[in-house]
């Protein structure tokens, strides 16, 4: 990012993503209380998205010295994880019958904390966490948002065009329509809104008619810690599975296996190939982390698809070392997927569908991965380029996305961002310290 020399950028009104500014590594000499509001704390492998960005945000803020107090549901079927953090506290409540959180008793544990010593610098909740009749009289308030209802008509469409015949036509378009009206009426009562995508942000100024000084793009980080190239680890990881010497490309995936993560299309365009090209089947093997209905379907398809369930982070670190190519097969236009980022950080190419946010912030050139239609024939199509280029090609794509990586999909980037953010909206005009001017460390 270029800046005139010496001249201070206002961070409210900056354009792009913060994660390409360079923040300090040492913590801020303020230290913050913040609140978070969030659904569900995640206990397992079987975390969603927005409850990993809560759990990797959230925890490098504690580390990094400030007071969290994180409001969130009882889990129902497991007992609650304890953090040897001294700056740490849990405020649990029971859910709704729907699963979220009753804003009447969270609101008043808030209250509670708000009143006790000094009050909150900041609150953050992850999307809905804090519903809008709550936050609107907040003004030291940030929603990040993991999904709006204007970037899943792209997903309502691609459904459409993919249902079969004798499948009912789903009323989820039009509705969806009248969800966006609703979300353009209630979204101004949150006074700051981060972006996950360079996509969404866009979205939210021009669609949603946020000014644009209270929307700011973060780009989601993964632990650089925990994924990163070791090609030991993959090693071990083949061996482990008995993937032998003659299979030349391995092709991976994560995640849930459902429709809406697209794979009903993978399935099929797999099941095409191995029947169609002897190959192909002799020179290639799958492996498919995580659970869902597809994974009965995957196994279907004989010893070229190893289908290796859930894995927790460690193991879904040897995992990424272990593939030629990452693929993320989604059909939801929803967030930025936090399995092609760890891919990416792992030192892998990637391929997945031709989603703004993903082709907009994530796969923005051919040099780091492959994008697709989502359509039998183009994800086809995908798969035999990445098939006909060698490692050679996939190792070079795959240095390209670690470095992209690095710069931009690190959890430390991304705290460090939430960071100045958390302690430019807390300031209250304090003119003394004004955190949110970014001074080039490049002068």
């Amino acid at each position: 990012m270029e800046q005139k020399q010496n001249q201070p950028i206002d961070l409210l009104t900056f354009p792009s993503a913060w994660n390409h500014l360079q923040f300090p590594s040492t913590p801020p000499s303020k230290l913050l209380k913040i609140a978070l509001f969030v659904k569900k704390w995640p206990h397992s492998s079987h975390a969603g998205g927005l409850e990993r960005h809560a759990l990797t945000l959230h925890l490098a803020l504690a580390k990094r010295g400030h007071e969290l107090h994180i409001f969130t549901t009882i889990p129902s079927n497991t007992s609650f994880l304890r953090y040897q953090m001294s700056n740490l506290y849990f405020h649990l409540s029971k859910a709704t019958a729907a699963g979220y959180l009753d804003q009447a008793s969270v609101w008043k544990q808030f209250q509670t904390q708000n009143s006790s010593g000094r009050p909150f610098d900041v609150v953050h909740t992850e999307s809905v966490g804090l519903l809008h009749t709550r936050s609107r009289n907040v003004t030291n308030l940030a929603v990040t948002w993991h999904g709006i209802a204007y970037e899943t008509i792209h997903s309502d469409i691609i459904q459409e065009l993919l249902r079969r015949p004798e499948e009912p036509q789903a009323k989820a378009l039009t509705e969806r329509i009248m969800k966006v009206v609703e979300e353009v009426k209630f979204f101004p009562r949150y006074a700051h809104h981060v972006a996950t995508s360079d996509h969404v942000g866009d979205i939210l100024k021009r669609i949603y008619m946020i000014p644009e000084e209270r929307v700011h793009i973060i780009l989601n980080g993964v632990d650089e810690e925990i994924f990163k190239p070791d090609d030991a680890k993959g090693w071990e990881f083949k061996q482990k599975l008995g993937i032998p010497d003659s299979k030349l490309l391995v092709l991976g995936m994560a995640g849930r296996l459902v429709k809406d993560k697209g794979h009903p299309l993978m399935f099929e365009a797999l099941k095409e190939m191995l029947k169609e090209n002897d190959t192909f089947r002799e020179t290639s093997v799958v492996l498919v982390a995580g659970d869902g209905p597809w994974a009965v379907r995957y196994r279907e398809l004989g010893e070229n698809v190893l289908v290796l369930g859930p894995l927790e982070q460690a193991e879904l670190a040897r995992f990424y070392n272990a593939i030629d190519i990452f693929i993320n097969p989604t059909l939801r236009a929803q967030g930025l997927d936090h399995t092609l980022l760890e891919a990416m950080l792992s030192g892998k190419p990637v391929m997945a569908t031709r989603l703004a946010s993903i082709t907009g912030s994530v796969i923005v050139g051919t040099e780091m991965g492959y994008t697709f239609s989502p359509s039998v024939t183009s994800l086809k199509n995908a798969l035999y380029r990445v098939w006909v280029d060698d490692r050679g090609v996939l190792e070079k794509k795959g240095q390209v996305a670690w470095q992209r990586g690095l710069e931009l999909f690190t959890a430390t980037k991304m705290a460090a961002a939430y960071e100045k953010l958390f302690l430019c909206i807390s300031n209250n005009g304090n003119k003394k310290e004004n955190y949110c001017q970014y001074h080039s460390p490049f002068k």
